[in-house]
């Protein structure tokens, strides 16, 4: 049954099993023994892939953790044309069109699929090779990455900023489920509780959560999701709305910033296109525009075969 399942799932997505030739492409899920080959192929634009770079410190290349399968295409002589994880979150790293491809129609049949996240022009050409009837967008957005390599040092420093622990999570846990259904238009609070709450403690567990709180009252609070010795991107960053406007925004993430730029060169995070204010409010503390990201949220879709295994590979012209 599940052989044929596969089969019939890459024949969906138009690949097949002919021999190799010089320009065929094989699309293979990625295994721990790949690892070094990976972080190396993912190494040269460091900004742009410290997501799965990242993942792959934390979790491996095969991990529940990544929620989602790594996969990488190669060319004829094995080298790598492109990697992606395709799953709950799919990132990709491709140089070549038929790479891209590959991984678009692969994320089509993809049940788990929710998000895709990347660079504006190659998530709009990723999109041109779904089949619009069969998988639809549930909503598109527009995003700005915003880096920094230099700290500031013209704001007050925050005594009271510190990492969180597990007795925090009360108070992060709606906060993070809010800005969460703000972009994505789904709370995770109403539809994976269990689920997120145990991502956000394991995150709390590695010491990637910050914040300030008074008085019991949640001030600021930001979180690292992704980090490599070359970048660290930050998301979750979130300044109490009755305290707006009095600075304690500015002075606390200059002041991480500060503190993570001893540790990577770069930080990076987004921000959506229309939010002018939060927009203004990183280019305040220091970070700089370096693109345009493009995000699509996908309409679930019906599981009719099973995903592929880590063990599977096929070959495509």
């Amino acid at each position: 049954m599940l052989q044929a399942a596969l089969a019939q799932q890459m024949n969906e997505i138009g690949f097949n099993s002919r021999p190799e030739t010089a320009n065929s492409l094989i699309v293979q899920a990625l295994r721990p023994e790949h690892r070094t080959e990976v972080l190396s192929f993912l190494s040269s634009r460091p900004v742009h892939t410290v997501f799965m770079a990242g993942f792959i410190r934390d979790n491996g290349l095969v991990s529940p953790f990544n929620r989602g399968t790594f996969y990488g295409c190669r060319d004829g002589d094995g080298r790598l044309e492109g990697v992606s994880l395709i799953g709950h979150c799919t990132f990709l790293e491709t140089r070549s069109e038929r790479a891209l491809s590959a991984f678009a129609r692969m994320t089509q049949v993809c049940p788990s699929a929710h998000l895709i996240l990347g660079e504006d022009h190659k998530v709009e050409r990723f999109w041109s090779y779904f089949d619009k009837d069969a998988r639809k967008p549930r909503r598109f957005s527009r995003q700005v990455l915003f880096e920094q390599s230099a700290a500031m040092e013209s704001f007050e420093p925050v005594n009271g900023l510190r990492e969180a622990t597990r007795n925090d999570l009360p108070r992060l846990l709606p906060v993070y489920a809010r800005m969460v259904a703000q972009e994505s238009g789904v709370n995770p609070l109403e539809t994976d509780s269990e689920g997120f709450r145990q991502r956000w403690l394991r995150r709390i567990e590695q010491h990637r959560v910050w914040l300030w709180t008074e008085d019991g009252t949640l001030l600021f609070c930001a979180s690292i999701v992704s980090e490599t010795a070359d970048v660290i991107y930050l998301e979750g960053i979130h300044v109490n709305p009755d305290a707006r406007g009095r600075g304690y925004g500015a002075r606390c993430l200059s002041q991480l910033s500060r503190r993570l730029l001893e540790r990577a060169k770069t930080i990076c995070l987004l921000a959506n296109e229309q939010n002018t204010h939060v927009r203004a409010f990183y280019e305040k503390v220091g970070f700089e525009k370096h693109c345009y990201y493009d995000t699509i949220f996908l309409h679930p879709r019906n599981p009719v075969t099973s995903p592929a295994s880590e063990q599977d590979e096929q070959r495509t012209s």
